[in-house]
């Protein structure tokens, strides 16, 4: 009889266990998706702060691919170095900051289809004898690039490791220049003129330095996340949101 009753408790109380179970949510059915990405914010108008928060061509591009795939966007302000390698790694999902597609960086990412394009221009000071390009190769001068852009690589190899002043961010070149430290600085159009506009006696000049094709990185480790996240762009770029985030922050510079 003992057994008997034993046996009914047992079986009341596994009755009970799998009525709980089969009314409980599934621990992962209300987590939050996150997409981890990653960029130097500080080259405007593509990413730079305004009131402490990150704005930009790219961060509104990558929040909208965020909203139409329902992500939270979880960003990393780091050296626009550590990007390419934060990405390869896994340490983040996407990587961003008007970088130029090349097949050098394609060995190590996984670039998405190309959002905008630009051009790699020339500042100078408003009396200097640099006229063009070929001008950076005379003895002496020095050119400043904001380091491991498509700057510092394409001017390196043309000019030598001699011509060339590196520093970690656009804004800290173009004060070399203005300060005289330094002749010219070699980096993307659209910053250029938010830093020509920011300091008097500045100027492009009219010849570009180099064409170039902008894409955001991912990592070949995870194609579904890829396809997931380059389709969102692809929708994005066809329905007109990302040529009207461009503008917005273009025709504003």
């Amino acid at each position: 009889m003992k057994k008997i009753i034993a046996l009914i408790l047992c079986l009341t109380v596994c009755a009970v266990c799998f009525a709980g179970c089969g009314n409980s949510p599934d621990p992962g059915e209300n987590t939050p998706k996150v997409l981890k990405v990653a960029t130097n914010v500080a080259f405007p108008p593509y990413e730079y702060y305004e009131n402490e928060k990150a704005v930009g061509i790219d961060i509104e591009i990558v929040q909208a691919i965020c909203d139409k795939l329902g992500y939270t966007m979880e960003l990393s302000d780091m050296e626009f170095g550590s990007i390419i390698t934060a990405v390869a790694t896994g340490k983040v999902d996407l990587g961003f900051g008007a970088i130029t597609i090349t097949e050098e960086r394609a060995k190590s990412v996984h670039f998405t289809t190309s959002y905008s394009t630009g051009i790699q221009s020339i500042i100078v000071k408003e009396d200097s004898p640099i006229t063009g390009v070929d001008d950076l190769a005379a003895e002496g001068i020095k050119i400043g690039v904001q380091q491991d852009t498509t700057g510092d690589i394409y001017a390196t190899d043309q000019f030598g490791e001699d011509h060339m002043a590196r520093f970690n961010k656009g804004a800290d070149a173009v004060q070399a220049l203005v300060t005289g430290k330094i002749d010219c600085v070699i980096i993307d159009n659209s910053p250029a003129e938010t830093f020509v506009a920011q300091n008097q006696g500045l100027k492009i000049l009219p010849t570009a330095y180099a064409e170039e094709a902008y894409g955001f990185e991912m990592s070949y480790d995870n194609e579904a996340l890829y396809n997931e996240v380059n389709g969102a762009l692809e929708a994005l770029i066809a329905d007109g949101t990302v040529q009207s985030i461009i503008d917005k922050y273009i025709n504003a510079n």
